[in-house]
C-alpha cells in the first residue's frame, strides 16, 4: 500500500426529510445570499424546490434561482451563473439535483474566486485559488460529486468535456434523502448505478499490489450494486435499495476506497469523448466503454480480472487457463448492463465507427492528451482499438 493523505469535510445528512433542514444547514454556514442551482423543472413540479425555498425563507436566508443544468452540463451556463452570483452578491451556491447540477455548481464557485475565464480551470492551463462554499440536495445517486473534489463541465464550442480536481470543490454539506429518487425514470437509475460501478472499477484496476482492505470493500460494493440493481429495476419504490444505492454513490467517490493504490480511469477518459460528441447520458457511455476496455487490457493482468470474476461475479475459476474466467466476468458485467437496460455499442448511444479516427485526432489536440490512464497506459492506436470494439 502505498501512502497517502485522506481528507473529507463534507458533512453527510442522510435519509428521509432531511431536505427539509436544509435552511438551517445553509443559515449555519454564515452566508447572506444563496444560488439555488437546478436543473429541468421536475424539481419545480416534485416540490423539492417549494420545499427548499420555504426552509430557505424560515431560516431567513436570501435566495437566488439559475436552473437549466442539462446532462454533461455546459459552460454557457456556468458562465451566466458567475454573472448572477456577481450580480446579486452571492456567496453560498446550492446545489440541488444530481452530478452535472453539482458540477455546474461547483464550476460557479471556481469561477467566483478568480479572475479570467473559468474553463482555464478545466483545460489544466491555471490551478485553483479557491471556491465558493458548496451545498448538495442530492437528487440522482450515480455521479458521488455530492462528496467528492471534482467537476466535470462541457465546453460546447470545442467539443470538450474536461475535468478539474481540488479540494476546495468538495461540499461543506450534502442532504441525502433517497426517496427523492424514486421518481427517477428506469434509464436515469440504472445510468447512476453504472455510474457507481465505474467509479469503482476506476479504483479496483490497480497495479498497486498488497491493497486488501480496498479490494474487498471495492468488490462489495460491485457486490451491492449487482443486488440492489437488480431489486430497483424491479421495484422503483424500494426504498432501501435505493438507500444502498445512494451510500454506495458517496463512498465509491469521496475515495475512502481509493486510497493507498494507484488508480485507472481509463473509461471515464474515453467515456468522455463520447458524451461530449455525442451528448449521450455518462452512464450509457460507460456501460459501453467499460467492458470493450476490460476486454482490451485484460491481459495486462489476466489475474486481477479473474479475481474479479470469481468474487463479483461468482464465476469457476479455471487455473489452467485464468483467461477463461477473466473473459467470463467481463461477458457477465456486459449482460448485466444488458439486464438494467443498458446500450453495449457505440451506435446504440448515437455513435459512428466512421467517426473514431477524428475523436483520437481530436484527442491528441489536447495538451497531454496522450497517453492517459493508470493501469495501462493508453495510447493514440490503444484509444482506436477500444472504441472499434465499442463498435463491434
Amino acid at each position: 500500500m502505498s501512502n497517502f493523505e485522506f481528507y473529507t469535510p463534507t458533512h453527510v445528512y442522510f435519509g428521509r426529510d432531511t431536505q427539509r433542514q436544509v435552511g438551517d444547514l445553509v443559515r449555519a454556514q454564515g452566508c447572506k445570499k444563496v444560488l439555488v442551482h437546478f436543473g429541468g423543472q421536475s424539481a419545480r413540479r416534485s416540490g423539492l424546490l417549494d420545499q427548499i425555498e420555504a426552509s430557505l425563507d424560515a431560516a431567513g436566508v436570501a435566495h437566488v434561482q439559475l436552473g437549466g443544468v442539462v446532462p454533461n452540463p455546459h459552460l454557457s451556463l456556468v458562465y451566466q451563473g458567475i454573472d448572477l452570483c456577481k450580480k446579486e452578491g452571492v456567496d453560498f451556491i446550492l446545489a440541488v439535483g444530481g452530478g452535472s447540477v453539482i458540477d455546474s455548481a461547483k464550476a460557479i464557485g471556481y469561477g467566483l474566486c478568480m479572475d479570467g475565464d473559468v474553463w482555464d480551470l478545466y483545460d489544466h492551463t491555471r490551478k485553483a485559488e479557491g471556491c465558493t462554499p458548496i451545498g448538495v440536495v442530492l437528487t440522482i445517486a450515480a455521479s458521488g460529486s455530492e462528496g467528492s473534489p471534482d467537476s466535470i463541465i462541457t465546453n460546447e464550442k470545442t467539443l470538450e468535456k474536461n475535468g478539474a480536481e481540488a479540494d476546495c470543490l468538495r461540499p461543506c454539506f450534502s442532504v441525502l434523502d433517497p426517496a427523492l429518487t424514486e421518481s427517477l425514470p428506469a434509464y436515469q437509475t440504472a445510468c447512476g448505478i453504472t455510474d457507481i460501478m465505474a467509479h469503482t472499477f476506476e479504483r479496483y484496476f490497480t497495479n498497486t499490489p498488497d491493497v486488501e482492505v480496498t479490494d474487498r470493500m471495492l468488490e462489495g460494493v460491485l457486490l451491492a450494486m449487482l443486488h440492489e440493481g437488480r431489486r430497483v429495476m424491479d421495484d422503483p419504490h424500494n426504498y432501501e435499495a435505493r438507500a444502498n444505492i445512494m451510500w454506495a454513490g458517496m463512498v465509491c467517490h469521496n475515495d475512502i476506497m481509493g486510497v493507498g493504490r494507484q488508480q485507472d480511469w481509463n473509461s471515464h477518459h474515453l467515456e468522455h469523448v463520447l458524451s461530449a460528441k455525442y451528448d449521450c447520458a455518462h452512464g450509457a457511455g460507460l456501460a459501453v466503454v467499460m467492458p470493450a476496455w476490460m476486454e482490451y487490457v485484460c491481459g495486462h493482468d489476466v489475474m486481477r480480472f479473474a479475481r474479479f470474476a470469481v468474487n463479483v461475479f461468482g464465476c469457476e475459476m479455471d487455473f489452467a487457463h485464468p483467461e477463461r474466467t477473466a473473459q467470463a466476468g467481463i461477458r457477465r458485467l456486459r449482460d448485466f448492463f444488458r439486464t438494467l437496460g443498458m446500450p453495449a455499442t457505440l451506435e446504440e448511444v448515437g455513435g459512428r465507427a466512421e467517426d473514431i479516427p477524428a475523436m483520437v485526432a481530436h484527442r491528441c489536440e489536447k495538451p497531454n492528451g496522450f497517453p492517459f490512464g493508470g493501469f495501462v497506459k493508453i495510447q493514440e492506436v490503444d484509444m482506436e482499438a477500444v472504441l472499434r470494439r465499442c463498435a463491434n
